[in-house]
């Protein structure tokens, strides 16, 4: 029998399951267990000892989760050298998974100004290798003009709509059409590789094989620099602008070095940058919002005013983009920062 070290957050019926695929199907000797996190999905993860050792068992109801692409991309992820949970066991019918455990130190907790350096050194490389080695075309889902698309409509539906109460006129209307088409297409002419989709530091692990990366189930192809300005870009924590930039293009380097890029070109690069981080935190704002209101998880609302920043900052430097720019703060204005809780 489980013994619980704290409450467990999983339901009754869910943790019986659990417990008996644990005892029974595998056969695990007496283990203690605790919840070791969630996420902005229904998954749930607890971490399991026995004997001096821990493993990590992933919960995801499959009537509300598929872990078919997160087995298929942790496989593939492990088989090029990166630091992903390694698949102990697995039970898809049921929706639970046995993992190997990569810790509890997330990048955001160990982030400072000494120690920067070193994190992102690490956390560039192992993009290096995913977009060098990674998975292709044929074996991840396209992230297609519909999907770009679609991700930005959060903007509009839950952080404008839902949340502000925001009732835009037809100009304002037009205005997000024609700049999120802007941002697909910026999104869409740049290198095409595999993209994690949230390489963040509160998906990437402080390990000895360094980072571990979590939260990869989503992974798609798409934009060279979509997971890049994820990390420096990070809805969770933010660096200067200078910094920011000079990060970016060290890494345009070796991209280059690495032939995931064909040829130098600061300005085009920069400017892809800017313009895919301001289509993800778009999308980051309008899923911050949407968990609260739909999902009933308000910690995320904090870090709407950094996510949105981002754009109103970026939407400055770009003529075309100045109307969003002005649309942001005009919501800044009406929410009169209630979002921060």
């Amino acid at each position: 029998m489980p013994h619980f070290s704290h409450e467990s957050t999983a339901v009754p019926q869910r943790l019986e399951q659990l417990n008996h695929w644990l005892g029974q199907a595998l056969g695990l000797p007496r283990y203690d267990i605790a919840p070791a996190s969630s996420d902005a999905s229904f998954r749930r993860y607890f971490r399991i000892s026995f004997g001096g050792e821990t493993r990590i068992v992933m919960d995801a109801p499959p009537d509300k989760e598929d872990s078919r692409p997160f087995v298929r991309i942790a496989r593939a992820l492990h088989g090029i050298g990166l630091n992903v949970p390694q698949i102990l066991a697995e039970d898809l019918a049921q929706g639970f998974l046995l993992l190997s455990d990569l810790g509890s130190e997330q990048y955001l907790s160990a982030l400072n100004a000494d120690s920067v350096g070193r994190l992102y050194g690490d956390a560039m490389g192992a993009l290096l290798t995913l977009q060098a080695c990674g998975p292709q075309g044929d074996e991840l889902p396209p992230y297609d003009e519909a999907l770009l698309l679609r991700e930005m409509e959060l903007f509009r539906e839950w952080y404008l709509g839902r949340h502000l109460g925001l009732a835009l006129s037809d100009g304002e209307q037009r205005m997000l059409d024609e700049t999120f088409r802007r941002l697909a297409q910026s999104a869409l002419e740049q290198p095409q590789v595999a993209v994690h989709r949230d390489y963040h530091s509160r998906n990437l692990m402080v390990a000895p094989h360094n980072p571990g990366i979590l939260d990869f189930q989503d992974a798609v192809f798409g934009p060279v620099t979509y997971d890049l300005v994820s990390l420096l870009r990070d809805c969770y924590v933010a660096w200067p602008r200078e910094q920011v930039e000079a990060w970016a293009l060290g890494y345009q380097e070796l991209a280059i070095d690495c032939g995931i890029l064909r040829l130098r070109d600061e300005e085009r690069f920069l400017r892809w940058f800017d313009w895919m981080g301001v289509q993800r935190h778009l999308k980051a704002s309008g899923i911050f919002a949407r968990l609260n209101h739909r999902d009933g998880k308000p910690g995320y609302l904090k870090d709407i005013p950094r996510t949105l920043g981002y754009v109103r900052e970026v939407a400055g430097r770009y003529p075309e983009l100045a109307g969003l720019g002005e649309m942001v703060e005009k919501a800044e204005e009406k929410s009169s920062f209630e979002f921060r809780v």
